[in-house]
């Protein structure tokens, strides 16, 4: 029986969580993809919380015109100086399932770029 497109994302997805989990000194960048949308966590697992957050919905962002992979490296730029000012310089990449092109690669090369090691 063939998979739909949702349930392999979410098997993905599980394969890497069992890998990849986030500290307070090396939060878990996870990542979420919508049609026209992209949101970006940085989320501490052992306590459960969300440290930051950025999306293509912030104001900064959203009033910028680009195409759907530009404004995923907007994203990851501003998660990183947002990172970056709160004193976190390393993090996991959680891809969260989604293949590493396009929009999550764009993402996260703007993350690097800004400074962010992962």
């Amino acid at each position: 029986m063939a998979l739909t497109k949702l349930n392999r994302r979410i098997r993905i997805k599980r394969r890497i969580r069992k890998v990849v989990s986030g500290t307070a000194d090396r939060p878990r960048m996870s990542v979420f993809r919508s049609n026209k949308e992209i949101y970006a966590q940085l989320i501490d697992d052992i306590s459960g919380k969300t440290l930051l957050s950025a999306s293509s919905r912030d104001k900064s962002i959203a009033s910028k015109k680009g195409t759907k992979v530009e404004i995923a490296k907007m994203v990851g730029v501003t998660i990183a100086e947002k990172a970056k000012s709160e004193g976190i310089n390393t993090v996991s990449f959680d891809r969260n399932g989604y293949l590493y092109h396009g929009r999550v690669k764009a993402m996260a090369d703007g993350a690097r770029e800004a400074g962010l090691n992962f």
